[in-house]
């Protein structure tokens, strides 16, 4: 008997890839922007917006629609057999890849892009901004006492700190890794190199998160063209086959949280390597959600790359870096890559197409053919892991 697992196994692949400007890119809203994105990975594809017969996209926060995929295809004078709008924060990238992955498979649709975009930098007053990061709490049990996003990561910080005695120093190489890839990307937002004492020595946000714990408010956007494996060859350039995807749901709201030094990558990892038929071993490159750098350790160990308590002498030993035993984040991440909200994780999906095509250029991990990308929403609440391969690996 074939599992739905898999049936979807190498069934569909990612075939064009595309990132917008990113950092501040004035005068320029969150929908011309993902327009913008959607007719770059038309170019790296060939095809004509006539041939897109599904669109997923993700809601504005600056700029919300109510019907925001439908405004899209309003906007481009495209009408496909399927628009849909989807919102798991940071993890939509992977979900939206699996819904998409199911809608070609099933033969709904096609050729279905996914596109994501935001301008949080220029659209947001600063006030604006901080009413963003307040407003993540529930409304009754957690905004009244006022933390923000950063002050709620730095208590799973602290928590994960204190269990495994991982060090300040040792979450500050995350951000320094991160900060020397992006170096290697033209078109990353911060590409000047960083030491761990300078994020030791920038401004404390929320204990013990410094400035460059955090990750960056940037606009930009990103889109992906997937179509059935069948049709993959036909393409422009090599493509990469979805091996396998998974979801993990622990919470919404942080005081509901039931572990404070582990999370849902577990059960969203569990399931995507069930699915790609490998284990950790297996991945050339990975991609790992780093809102703050202490996020990239919980990550690394629930998704199995490391035991318990071990990331940060992992991370610290160089293993996340370029050469090292598992090359994370190669763009440069939301620490100096770019962070425009929730397209923020387009961009590790991007990165990790172009790993597996060999296009990375001076960033390039030889011989990648797995690639893993694992992204979440909320406060370390939704998880969506991916895991991408290429013809050898089908």
């Amino acid at each position: 008997m074939v599992s739905n697992g898999d049936a979807m196994r190498g069934a569909t692949a990612v075939v064009g890839v595309a990132d917008t400007e990113v950092g501040r890119v004035p005068g320029v809203g969150s929908a011309e922007l993902c327009v913008d994105a959607i007719r770059r990975v038309l170019d790296d594809t060939g095809l004509a917006a006539s041939d897109i017969d599904g669109l997923i996209t993700c809601n504005s926060m600056v700029s919300p629609y109510v019907y925001h995929a439908e405004m899209i295809a309003e906007y481009m004078q495209i009408f496909p057999k399927m628009c849909l709008t989807v919102n798991t924060g940071g993890g939509t990238t992977v979900n939206t890849i699996a819904l998409a992955a199911a809608t070609i498979t099933t033969g709904r649709c096609d050729i279905v892009v996914i596109a994501k975009a935001e301008n949080m930098a220029t659209g947001l007053s600063r006030d604006q901004a901080l009413g963003l990061m307040a407003a993540a709490g529930h409304p009754q049990f957690e905004q009244p006492y006022g933390a923000p996003i950063p002050a709620m990561y730095a208590l799973f910080a602290s928590a994960y700190m204190a269990h495994y005695g991982v060090t300040s120093e040792q979450l500050a190489r995350v951000a320094v890794s991160a900060r020397r890839h992006a170096s290697m990307h033209p078109g990353a937002q911060m590409r000047q190199p960083i030491t761990v004492e300078d994020v030791m020595n920038s401004r404390l946000i929320a204990d013990p998160l410094h400035l460059l714990d955090c990750s960056l408010v940037s606009d930009g956007g990103a889109a992906l063209v997937l179509c059935s494996a069948e049709r993959a060859r036909d393409f422009p350039n090599p493509p990469a086959y979805v091996l396998g995807f998974g979801e993990g749901h622990s919470h919404e709201h942080l005081s509901q949280a039931h572990s404070f030094t582990e999370s849902a990558a577990q059960e969203s990892g569990r399931q995507a390597f069930a699915m790609a038929g490998l284990g950790p071993d297996a991945v050339d490159v990975a991609g790992i959600y780093d809102c703050f750098t202490p996020v990239v350790l919980i990550e690394l160990e629930d998704l199995g790359f490391c035991k318990r308590g071990e990331a940060g002498a992992f991370v610290e030993a160089g293993e996340i870096d370029l050469g090292g035993s598992l090359p994370v984040n190669t763009h440069g991440g939301l620490l100096s890559y770019a962070h425009p909200g929730n397209p923020g994780s387009m961009f590790h999906a991007t990165e990790a197409v172009r790993q597996l095509r060999g296009a990375c250029e001076e960033r390039q991990v030889a011989d990648a053919e797995v690639a893993l990308v694992h992204m979440q929403g909320g406060i370390l609440s939704s998880h969506g892991t991916l895991i991408l391969g290429t013809e050898a690996t089908r």
